[in-house]
């Protein structure tokens, strides 16, 4: 199933955005729903918050005095931990349930205010943010909800920033214009992305892609962007992954670069990489079988020590390139160090930018990245090769060491 995690900040539109996922198809998993069943009169999660905060939280039916509750906990920080210590355990496992009763084909949208907040971004294939400036959003609670300016600006301040909470999503639905506007752009998003996510995640095969080498500029969101995906790939099978690294292109600030994200999956050996197929596939990074080894460089004696497994992703809207690779192979320190060198020496970088963009102008009719991959192959043997080897050298440059983390995993 594809799961998509919903948030926004208080008068974002969030539930707006819900509920035209909801008539769309999606399965809906509501947090703020799910938080109000969890304190019903006769819960367990009712009995902890009289506990903690004694029984004139609740009103003259005996239930939750919410406005009462709301005044306390969104004044004072330590008060609102509590409540969420209490509530959060009991929303997460109720969620857990609804969603483990969908099938393989579902989309399913978990609307979650707190999801930024309580660090969930990495247990969904997509995050979706409904953004709209702090101002429209105060104006939206003073007007239709009858709040005091104050209270609707501690309202917010108890929440993360609008930075910070469109920072961790995969996709920002603007709300500052009108309701038909946010409607638009939801459909748009169903059909554009999520359906053609869903059946492509469905069935185990990447993306389509047949978009030619179109280099671009270089874009500060890349790094923000290959961290949450490594986070999502991290998650998959944390005992067998020693670490995800973003390579190639787009990691070196400031090189023109075709759009996609390559990350380098570093684990123990080719068994380790076959096992953990399945749970990257699940994640969203479907196997490529086709491609099972690197170019060796150099005439290098061992052509089976550049085998490696290669994954991409199944979002349409987000190409991906996953090369799960042996630590302390030929390939993975090949990877790490050309990356290095390319941040490191602005000669370098300016060197692979030249050869890449002539290349690219002459492969510019092609429908896919094939052919202009192959003609790189050349360029890093016989140029980058020797170069960055004596910049090695030159700069004592050592590829990292996971055996700490390897032999940890191994102990738990």
């Amino acid at each position: 199933m594809l799961k998509i995690g919903l948030t926004g900040g208080i008068a974002s539109g969030k539930s707006l955005v819900a509920s035209r996922l909801q008539e769309l198809g999606a399965i809906l998993v509501d947090a703020d729903r799910i938080a109000r069943d969890v304190v019903e009169p006769g819960t367990p999660g009712l009995a902890r918050i009289v506990d903690a905060f004694g029984p004139g939280i609740l009103d003259a039916q005996q239930r939750l005095d919410r406005p009462k509750l709301g005044s306390i906990v969104f004044q004072d920080p330590a008060q609102r931990e509590v409540l969420n210590s209490i509530v959060h355990p009991l929303v997460r496992e109720a969620a857990a349930a609804a969603v483990s009763g969908a099938g393989p084909d579902d989309i399913v949208v978990q609307d979650i205010p707190l999801l930024v907040e309580t660090g969930q971004g990495s247990n969904f294939h997509l995050v979706v943010v409904v953004d709209a400036p702090d101002d429209v959003r105060i104006h939206r609670m003073v007007e239709y909800r009858r709040m005091s300016r104050q209270d609707a600006m501690s309202r917010m301040a108890s929440q993360a920033t609008r930075t910070d909470r469109n920072a961790a999503a995969d996709v920002v639905l603007d709300n500052s214009g009108s309701r038909q506007d946010l409607l638009t752009a939801v459909d748009s998003l169903w059909q554009r992305r999520l359906v053609p996510f869903s059946e492509n995640l469905s069935r185990g095969i990447r993306a389509h892609r047949e978009v030619g080498p179109v280099m671009v500029e270089s874009k500060a969101e890349w790094a923000a962007q290959a961290e949450r995906l490594a986070e999502r790939i991290i998650k998959a099978a944390p005992q067998e992954i020693l670490a995800v690294d973003h390579i190639g292109s787009t990691s070196v600030p400031g090189l023109r670069a075709k759009d996609v994200i390559d990350l380098q999956v570093a684990v123990t050996d080719l068994e380790s990489a076959d096992g953990i197929a399945p749970f990257l596939a699940a994640a969203g990074f479907p196997a490529v079988p086709e491609v099972t080894q690197d170019t060796p460089k150099r005439s290098q004696p061992d052509p089976g020590s550049w085998q490696k497994r290669f994954h991409a992703n199944a979002d349409p809207c987000r190409p991906v390139n996953v090369h799960v690779r042996v630590a302390g192979s030929p390939g993975w320190r090949y990877a790490l160090l050309f990356r290095d060198w390319l941040r490191a020496e602005p000669s370098a970088a300016a060197l692979y930018a030249a050869h890449k963009n002539e290349l690219a102008a002459a492969h510019a009719g092609d429908q896919g990245t094939a052919d202009y991959a192959d003609a790189k192959e050349p360029w890093f043997t016989d140029v980058a090769w020797p170069l960055m080897e004596e910049w090695a050298i030159r700069v004592g440059w050592r590829p990292p060491s996971y055996m700490s983390s390897a032999e940890g995993k191994r102990g738990q």
